[in-house]
């Protein structure tokens, strides 16, 4: 039964892996929108099985590194391979650099995380240094669903909204840079918000709880754009709050520098 408890988060974490592989397939056989579905099945996959490995207290070093390994390829070989067949090939050289430099940033942030388990003994964080890698995957696989609507007006059959619709050939011409500054901000110190610590009879944790309900209804209403729409706001919120952190250090240097000139006087 022990075992059997312990098989259960690696059973997660190879679903992890299938899919991610499965996804460079689908993008081998131009078939981007599936490619883009199982990366977002990734996600699903890598959420769970540290969702499960706590719950069953069954983390170990083990799931760590294997839990790396299964990011590397579908939170990185995946997305990057997806977008330069769809987007960067045309660029030539740069498009290559641009599909590699995604990777490597891939994985140098995970070794950072690794590194940083160990440190902290598997002791869950309330955020995460750096963007995380499926947050970035998922960016990219979220657009790459949304511009596959615009491209072929399936507004019949499946809701759009149509004011980021409309945006979607601005999108794919920034991809190229969204690629660039999603691989700086996962080699930065920028802070992005975890959930791992998030408990539902707390009050802040009710009002989470009712966004993500929220959340659900819109995707189940719009379920391209809102995947886009919730992957984007999560990158650009770590800015805004790197942004308003040091506007506030600037603000209270500018208050002891007040502070200290009254006193002078």
């Amino acid at each position: 039964m022990k075992k059997g408890i312990y098989i259960l988060p690696t059973i997660f974490t190879l679903g992890n892996i299938v899919c991610g592989m499965l996804a460079v397939f689908a993008s081998v056989d131009g078939n981007f929108s599936r490619a883009a579905w199982l990366i977002l099945a990734s996600i699903a996959l890598d959420i769970l099985d540290g969702r499960v490995a706590r719950m069953t207290n069954t983390q170990s070093l083990f799931g760590v590194q294997m839990d790396s390994f299964a990011d590397i390829i579908s939170f990185g070989v995946a997305p990057s391979f997806m977008m330069y067949k769809m987007a960067l090939t045309k660029l030539n050289n740069p498009g290559v650099a641009i599909a590699i430099f995604y990777v490597v940033a891939v994985a140098i942030r995970l070794a950072k995380y690794n590194v940083k388990a160990l440190d902290n003994a598997g002791e869950p964080e309330s955020f995460f240094e750096g963007l995380p890698s499926p947050a970035a995957a998922g960016i990219l696989a979220s657009f790459v669903l949304s511009y596959e609507l615009f491209q072929t007006g399936q507004q019949v059959t499946v809701k759009t909204i149509p004011l980021i619709e409309k945006q979607m050939p601005f999108f794919l011409k920034t991809i190229p840079v969204t690629m660039v500054l999603s691989s700086l901000l996962m080699l930065s110190g920028i802070r992005y918000a975890g959930f791992k610590r998030i408990r539902i009879n707390r009050a802040q944790s009710v009002q989470f709880l009712a966004l993500v309900v929220t959340a659900i209804f819109l995707i189940l209403s719009y379920p391209q754009n809102t995947i886009f729409v919730i992957f984007l706001f999560y990158l650009i919120s770590g800015l805004v709050g790197y942004m308003l952190r040091l506007w506030q250090i600037s603000r209270e240097k500018r208050l002891r520098s007040l502070q200290l000139t009254d006193k002078d006087r």
